[in-house]
């Protein structure tokens, strides 16, 4: 019987010791998908007015929640390690359960939308960009047209063309523009009056396959890390339950 102890508590140690080294891990790994969740937020979301679905910024903020709570859970995760509450230990199970399925569900609305972009583009990126380009209560998207055609060197949704449906050309405002001053390869204000190929992103093409893109690039990395932390996880839970039973064992 004292020989049986005596290997348990041996594997309750070694136990808590991979427990604790997943724990820091997994605390850096928080602060990554928090980081990639900021990251989309502050620096990738410029062109998010332009989407008619929310999906891309569910992702995001969902990242960032499940980066808060990995982080916080990683402290409790060493608690309950070091002081051998089995209480604690269940408690930090469910965290994990509950940060691995928003991970999970994360990477999954990434993939969905990954498949939906293009048709969501070819549906409504044409209309945003030509009926509430410089209309009140619009400048968000006005802001992101204007830097996706100067960032990506393009003009319209699908050509320059598109311009001549716009609100804004039609109506008169736009000074005797025929494109926005920020289709010009060349930016200066009054620039978009001449629609020729040498002024304009002309023969360069439309905004649409670029936007796409680079979406589609950042869904990828969204993806990779809610799936590739989720899965890290499960050994995280694997570790807790073992744990758990032996100290359960030698409680007995």
């Amino acid at each position: 019987m004292g020989e049986f102890n005596e290997k348990a508590t041996c594997g309750t140690v070694c136990l808590k010791y991979l427990l604790f080294t997943f724990n820091c891990c997994f605390w850096l790994a928080g602060l990554a998908v928090m980081a990639v969740g900021i990251w989309t937020l502050a620096l990738k979301s410029d062109y998010i007015s332009l989407l008619a679905s929310g999906t891309y910024l569910a992702t995001a903020y969902i990242l960032v929640v499940a980066g808060v709570v990995v982080m916080v859970t990683g402290v409790l995760g060493c608690c309950a390690t070091f002081k051998e509450r089995r209480k604690l230990l269940r408690l930090y199970f469910i965290l994990l359960l509950i940060i691995f399925l928003l991970e999970i569900i994360a990477g999954i609305l990434a993939y969905i939308y990954y498949q939906q972009l293009n048709t969501e583009l070819k549906e409504n990126l044409k209309d945003t960009m030509t009926k509430r380009y410089h209309q009140p209560g619009h400048e968000g998207v006005t802001s992101a047209v204007d830097k996706l055609q100067q960032e990506f060197h393009c003009c319209g949704s699908n050509n320059s063309q598109d311009w001549r449906d716009s609100e804004w050309v039609r109506s008169g405002q736009a000074g005797g523009r025929v494109v926005p001053d920020s289709c010009c390869k060349t930016l200066v204000p009054g620039c978009g009056q001449r629609d020729h190929a040498s002024n304009i992103y002309k023969v360069e093409g439309g905004c649409i396959t670029k936007l796409e893109t680079f979406i589609q690039e950042h869904l990828r990395v969204i993806g990779a890390v809610g799936v590739g932390i989720g899965c890290v996880q499960v050994f995280g839970m694997i570790f807790t339950c073992c744990l758990y039973r032996s100290l359960k064992l030698e409680h007995y």
